[in-house]
């Protein structure tokens, strides 16, 4: 079977070596970072030294709280943080519309960018309240405009939660600056499944939760996850050269009559969301599969499921166009081979589809 093309980073990433490395030396610190022996002190010592490493990869001067994944993290800042209200944009992430009940849900545009007047609003009617925003959408890679929504939210004396998994290390210092609870995660970054953080910049603004990680999360560190995370997150990505390979890719795709969604705004350099006029993502997906192409029709959480897009729909797609949209995200090893082998295999599907419907 010829080589496989991976397109889909932003379900997941490869682990790079240096993490995989990282990850058998945890193996080896087998004792309970907790037990106070000369084991477990070993075991502690490696786990803080990952810990700075990884808050110090991503500029982040104030506590780290590792966890199970950045899904964890989010779970953890919305049902622990010192606030009466959860507020959260209509294109958030599924693990936040799972844990967000009873939240109140803000309109975008059609660009899918949070609208600060709704959230001024929102904010001006009742006590304190946890705002929850995605930088970069893991479907579409719009990012939002943190550090004008932070200014909201702080001048309304609330807590800015960012989801920042789809985030590569060091990208957004508005993030760094204005953010009061960060999630992040590993395997987005070429390291280890199992392993995130959740960053914070105050725990004054988090209820603690018995046993470890300083009281805020329960149960035995994950060493190796950890010492593998700080190894990923130490290996530079080039976002310039996906910059370009991504625009490369739109190019050809609005040649043939394709569309970019959220153009018109700022958007990840890994992350791009087309649609195909005339045929569904699932036919699309099939195509791409068969032939030795892995993308997918948006978040890995909800794609398999196939049903609508709930972030197309609030940015006010409408059937059959949100049905015929898929994703495209690169990573460290993606190349420009890779990237003419989809935009001639998206060419050829879009013609067949002209030439049926003629």
């Amino acid at each position: 079977m010829a080589e496989r093309i991976y397109l889909d980073h932003a379900a997941t990433t490869p682990m790079l070596a240096e993490a995989m490395a990282a990850v058998e030396a945890g193996m080896r610190h087998w004792a309970n970072p907790s037990s106070p022996h000369a084991e477990g002190r070993a075991a502690r010592a490696a786990l803080e030294k990952a810990r700075a490493e990884v808050a110090a990869a991503y500029g982040w001067a104030h506590e780290l709280v590792f966890t199970g994944g950045a899904s964890e993290s989010l779970h953890m800042a919305l049902t622990r943080s010192m606030a009466e209200r959860r507020l959260i944009s209509a294109v958030e992430h599924d693990s936040v519309l799972r844990h967000s009940e009873g939240a109140q849900v803000l309109p975008v545009d059609g660009n899918g960018v949070l609208r600060l007047d709704a959230l001024e609003a929102a904010l001006a009617q009742g006590p304190r309240a946890l705002v929850g925003v995605q930088r970069t959408n893991s479907e579409t890679g719009v990012i939002q405009p943190i550090e004008a929504i932070a200014g909201i939210v702080h001048a309304a004396g609330g807590i800015l939660l960012v989801d920042a998994a789809q985030m590569p290390v060091r990208a957004s210092a508005a993030v760094l600056r204005h953010a009061d609870l960060v999630a992040v995660s590993a395997h987005k970054r070429g390291g280890p499944p199992g392993i995130g953080a959740l960053l914070v910049r105050d725990f004054g603004t988090l209820l603690p939760m018995g046993g470890q990680e300083k009281g805020y999360r329960a149960g035995t560190e994950n060493l190796p996850g950890a010492l593998g995370y700080a190894a990923a997150v130490s290996v530079p990505e080039d976002l310039e050269r996906m910059a370009a390979l991504r625009a490369r890719l739109e190019a050809a795709i609005l040649a043939e009559g394709g569309e970019v969604v959220g153009a018109a705004t700022s958007r990840s350099p890994l992350i791009g969301a087309y649609r195909m006029p005339g045929v569904s993502s699932a036919a699309q997906l099939i195509r791409f599969d068969m032939a030795g192409i892995s993308v997918s029709a948006g978040s890995a959480c909800s794609s398999g499921s196939m049903r609508p897009s709930h972030v197309l729909s609030a940015m006010g797609w409408e059937e059959p166009a949100l049905r015929e949209v898929v994703r495209v995200s690169f990573g460290r090893g993606t190349t420009e081979a890779e990237v003419d082998a989809f935009t001639t295999l998206w060419r050829q599907i879009a013609i067949e589809a002209r030439t049926r419907a003629a």
